[in-house]
């Protein structure tokens, strides 16, 4: 499995997945599952999220970019890592490259969140800001890539990285034992393509949704339509959330989505407060989308519609990170 990005779609095995798990095991966290019976009773469901916003750098992230460059032969290696994000990923990439000794160059739009760059460089990544748009963030990574011989590790079109994501609802289900539905947040789709293939080689009758930003709708639209769209740029408040799908996770979608809901800014703050009061733990915008669908009745019902089997609603719900700017609260 080639931890560099191809031009021919690929799937990640169950068998590299499993691979992916042994060996990022020992570095991160598993993270907790917690429960809430405040948000049971709200939404009529039993929930279960999946904390990745206690892993390791404050994302599931680490997960992917571990299992990718921890993949790299050292040849490969030696010329060190460069890659392009809003901040998780470029956190995730600066600590695992630190972890195996090799410089990362990461390229950042300069409207990404102060927090998360200061992540970056105190895990020691070396950053080239540009412009806040798709086209310049990669534009700019082949730029470094071509001075320097690096490894490109993308956010989300690559193998490794889905396969390293994929352990985290692994590890849900392991935990949970069967759930009629998941949900995680999509934006370049390498959490939301993993996630369902673990999801449904565990469970095959598990219903899979992605959860996106109204206002960054490209995934919905590329579901809707059949094809591939993009998204040059959005401001949405989840700022992690504004990628486009690429042709890899647009495949698998495809085939393993049960569908994608969109969530308005409003309705991303309110999860987002509920969470922090809640389950007291500290989620991002581009994390606490994923509740916001199941507050809405329409939701439960088409959940309860489609499942396949009785009893009460049981759903998982992967709370993607936690690195928010606590000076800059959207419900203060």
């Amino acid at each position: 499995m080639s931890s560099t990005a191809s031009s021919q779609p690929q799937k990640p095995t169950w068998d590299a997945i499993e691979a992916a798990h042994e060996r990022i095991a020992p570095r991160i966290h598993r993270t907790p599952v917690l429960r809430s019976g405040t948000l049971d009773a709200m939404c009529g469901a039993e929930l279960f999220f999946k904390c990745e916003n206690l892993q390791k750098t404050g994302s599931f992230k680490i997960r992917g970019a571990t299992n990718a460059i921890f993949s790299l032969s050292d040849e490969e290696a030696s010329r060190g890592i460069v890659t392009h994000s809003s901040g998780n990923h470029a956190a995730a990439v600066s600590c695992a490259a630190a972890w195996r000794g090799i410089p990362a160059w990461i390229v950042m739009p300069k409207n990404a969140p102060a927090v998360k760059c200061r992540a970056v460089e105190a895990y020691g990544g070396k950053i080239t800001f540009c412009e806040p748009r798709v086209s310049a963030r990669n534009e700019a990574a082949a730029r470094i890539q071509a001075e320097t011989g690096a490894a490109m590790i993308h956010p989300y079109d690559d193998d490794s990285i889905i396969a390293g994501q994929a352990t985290a609802a692994k590890e849900l289900l392991e935990e949970t034992g069967e759930l009629h539905a998941l949900l995680a947040p999509v934006s370049g789709g390498g959490l939301l393509s993993g996630s369902a293939l673990s999801a449904k080689h565990i469970q095959p009758e598990i219903r899979v949704y992605g959860c996106e930003p109204a206002k960054a709708d490209d995934a919905y639209r590329s579901i809707e339509t059949g094809t591939l769209q993009s998204l040059e740029s959005s401001d949405t408040i989840a700022d992690g959330l504004r990628a486009s799908l690429a042709p890899r996770t647009f495949a698998i979608l495809q085939k393993q989505l049960a569908g994608i809901f969109l969530v308005s800014e409003e309705e991303i703050v309110y999860a987002m407060a509920l969470i922090w009061e809640r389950l007291k733990v500290v989620t991002e915008p581009s994390s606490a989308i994923a509740l916001a669908p199941v507050l809405k009745p329409e939701t439960i019902q088409l959940i309860s519609r489609d499942r396949s089997r009785p009893g009460k609603l049981k759903i998982g719900i992967i709370l993607s990170g936690g690195n928010v700017d606590l000076r800059s609260l959207p419900f203060r």
